[in-house]
């Protein structure tokens, strides 16, 4: 079932493990290219401009204006730290955010018929959260969107078709979905026989590729691995240009063996780090964009498996911090934290420094950011990491309490698998009631 985003122009659909789709290439033209009576060697006549952007539609006769598209594509920007897009992916993407918009129109109408309505409280209440990840309060938060070429008016839209949509599903489909006692024992016992194999958590932007086109296919994958480089969301760049069934999960492949994926993925994942992206790599039908989130062995402990006990030392910057000055600020925060004689101590150096403090225990290190999860499992007791932060926040360290060794991996959680398997059964139906609700609407393009 979907879930309310916590990224600002993003739909955020909870699932794992769904294999991607790949496109292969049709060795004989004379062969048919699909179920439908097709040649393989189709030739088009006539004009192809239908079939062309158009800048409007309506949707069983509600309007989706230029204006909306344009609002939400500044959204994706706001998404991505207002990184630029490659200008040849300008129209691919709009493209796509008017195919989401129609989407959203059908699942709110379907809603409507189904007599669902969402309270405006909850949309707001949803709305002044967004504004808090940006330190703002509401009505900062929607003058910010509309110097930046949005509004509180689209972001509200988008909450409010994802929370019709998720009522919609608990009430269609989640409540007659059940997943029975022998699927989570076969899950169980595939887990058994693989024990100690590695495993990898992937995330893939699949992009296809024809001879005639490879080059230019490849040249945009590596410009999108420079907008991801410099700061952009990777499940943002896959939900929008990923060509695989996983690009409604944000490119989450969920957890694989080698097996399970293209030689080439598969030789790529076995060398990489969690955090680490590589690409473009050559797979059938096109090229993959390859994020590791991360990797572990099934049923084995691991250190990065260890439960933490931590101190945050945390110094914000003044508003209109420059970069220069965030790095001065960085610097004497660094020297002085440096200097902290375990936890203990944190206290004392944050309150010479202006700074806070925030203790927490229980804190799984798999939840952490890839970089952090390096530093800290080679950290000793009371020492500290290096500071991270951005100009426009602060600046903080982690101080080390305490670490809690696995010393034995525990058996597979039956409820954990239960819920997942549940969450992908009612991930392929939703995405089945979708495309019928695509397939009866009357759309008209203006």
């Amino acid at each position: 079932m979907t879930k309310i985003s916590t990224m600002i122009g993003l739909i955020a659909v909870a699932a794992a493990g769904i294999t991607p789709v790949v496109a292969q290439t049709v060795a004989d033209d004379a062969v048919p290219t699909t179920s439908l009576n097709i040649p393989g060697n189709v030739q088009l006549y006539g004009d192809a401009s239908p079939n062309v952007y158009r800048p409007s539609a309506t949707v069983n006769g509600e309007i989706i204006t230029a204006t909306d598209i344009e609002q939400r594509m500044a959204l994706i920007r706001v998404a991505n730290n207002n990184v630029e897009l490659p200008p040849e992916e300008i129209q691919r993407l709009r493209q796509q955010v008017f195919s989401n918009l129609i989407d959203e129109k059908l699942q709110i109408q379907e809603a409507r018929a189904a007599d669902i309505t969402i309270d405006e409280n909850l949309v707001n209440e949803q709305f002044a959260r967004l504004a808090t990840r940006y330190k703002q309060t509401p009505e900062q938060f929607a003058a910010y969107l509309a110097a930046r070429g949005s509004s509180s008016a689209a972001v509200k839209q988008q909450i409010r078709g994802e929370y019709a949509w998720d009522r919609l599903l608990a009430r269609n489909i989640q409540a007659t979905t059940n997943v029975s006692t022998d699927e989570v024992e076969s899950v169980v016992q595939r887990m058994n026989d693989a024990k100690g194999q590695d495993e990898f958590q992937l995330g893939e932007i699949y992009l296809s590729a024809t001879p005639e086109n490879a080059a230019s296919v490849v040249e945009n994958a590596r410009k999108i691995i420079q907008s991801l480089q410099a700061g952009g969301s990777f499940a943002a760049y896959a939900r929008q240009f990923s060509e695989a069934s996983t690009a409604v999960v944000g490119g989450d492949l969920g957890w694989v063996k080698a097996a399970q994926l293209p030689p080439s993925m598969a030789e790529a994942a076995t060398q990489m780090q969690p955090g680490q992206l590589v690409g473009p790599i050559e797979v059938p039908g096109g090229v993959s964009i390859m994020l590791m989130i991360d990797r572990r062995q099934v049923l084995t402990a691991d250190p990065r498996d260890a439960v933490l006990s931590l101190k945050q030392i945390s110094l914000e910057f003044p508003a209109g911090t420059t970069q220069a000055r965030a790095g001065e600020l960085a610097g004497q925060f660094a020297d002085a934290t440096r200097t902290v004689a375990g936890c203990g101590g944190a206290d004392q150096v944050a309150a010479s420094l202006g700074a806070t403090v925030v203790s927490r225990d229980n804190i799984e290190m798999r939840a952490l950011p890839a970089p952090l999860q390096a530093t800290l499992a080679t950290l000793q007791v009371g020492q500290t990491t290096q500071p991270f932060g951005a100009a426009n926040e602060g600046i903080s360290v982690l101080v080390l309490c305490g670490r809690d060794m696995p010393q034995t991996v525990a058996a597979p959680n039956l409820e954990q698998i239960e819920a997942r398997l549940l969450e992908e059964k009612v991930n392929k139906r939703a995405q089945r009631y979708l495309r019928d609700l695509r397939r009866d609407a009357v759309i008209e393009y203006s």
